[in-house]
């Protein structure tokens, strides 16, 4: 019953928002007034049969982070959040767990981001959310799965990026992920997921021996990055991380100083990817 139900609920609140309200085009030939399927899963960054068969009450008890998911593509309030959470058979988040969720306020911020590549990480340092430009500068991540989307992983694992990174700067950012990552694991101590994710992390010898050091982390030089697209070439970026307190997300910014040659490679790269992503 509660699967139906959960299913139920998601198709109806679906069905209500707005595709301009989440970025997307209006086109002529459009019929739903609310989000088609596929978009949805695309937002929530779940397969499309994944959410047909959750919708119609085939699959049951989807993890917290489908949910949490869900909610934040559906731009839900507080209660309905919670609600969809309960329906799903899990409680609603407190405030031991690392909170996944993006403020009204925070999305307002980030739709007037819409055109700048932006990634959102919660304290984990697991994709929350990264828009469209930001998928055009660095690759799409909406296939990630798992700790596919934990950038701590990413780096020490050695997952494909095109960020350039010199072996003293590549050290030290994986450096400051893990003491990061350890600040994190004491602020929510009864977080069952995160200390999943150390368990798996540890299996990693570099990020055991970063674990085990426990220095400080290390200040960081500089805030530029080196981006190699493919299209493009090398972009030199101003690389900005914002925390949000409240939330303890964080938001990470690339831009490119106006009328410099790394501004015009910037927006080239954008417009080639988003141009892709829309075919």
């Amino acid at each position: 019953m509660e699967a139906w139900e959960f299913g139920r609920t998601v198709r109806r609140w679906r069905d209500r928002v707005a595709p301009a309200e989440v970025g997307l085009p209006v086109g002529r030939r459009r019929r739903a007034s609310g989000l088609r399927r596929e978009e949805l899963a695309a937002l929530a960054g779940i397969s499309a049969d994944y959410l047909t068969r959750l919708e119609q009450g085939r699959a049951t008890a989807p993890s917290a982070q489908v949910v949490e998911a869900l909610a934040r593509a559906l731009r839900l309030a507080d209660a309905e959040r919670d609600l969809l959470h309960r329906l799903a058979g899990h409680a609603a988040p407190g405030r031991e767990v690392v909170p996944s969720r993006v403020a009204p306020s925070v999305q307002r911020l980030l739709d007037r981001l819409a055109h700048t590549p932006v990634v959102v990480y919660d304290a984990t340092w697991t994709l929350v959310l990264a828009n469209a430009p930001y998928d055009a500068l660095m690759g799409d991540t909406s296939a990630w799965r798992g700790l596919e989307r934990n950038a701590v992983w990413r780096n020490l694992a050695g997952a494909p990026t095109r960020v350039v990174h010199t072996p003293a700067e590549h050290a030290a950012h994986e450096a400051r992920l893990v003491a990061d990552l350890r600040l994190t694991a004491s602020r929510y101590p009864a977080d069952h997921a995160l200390r999943r994710l150390i368990a798996e992390l540890t299996g990693i010898p570099r990020f055991a021996e970063l674990w085990e050091a426990e220095a400080p982390p290390p200040a960081d030089p500089s805030r530029r990055k080196v981006v190699d697209h493919p299209a493009v070439g090398r972009i030199t970026l101003d690389c900005d991380t914002l925390v949000v307190a409240v939330d303890d997300l964080r938001i990470t910014v690339y831009t490119a100083e106006p009328g410099t040659e790394d501004a015009e490679r910037l927006a080239l790269a954008v417009v080639l990817g988003t141009q892709a992503l829309v075919d």
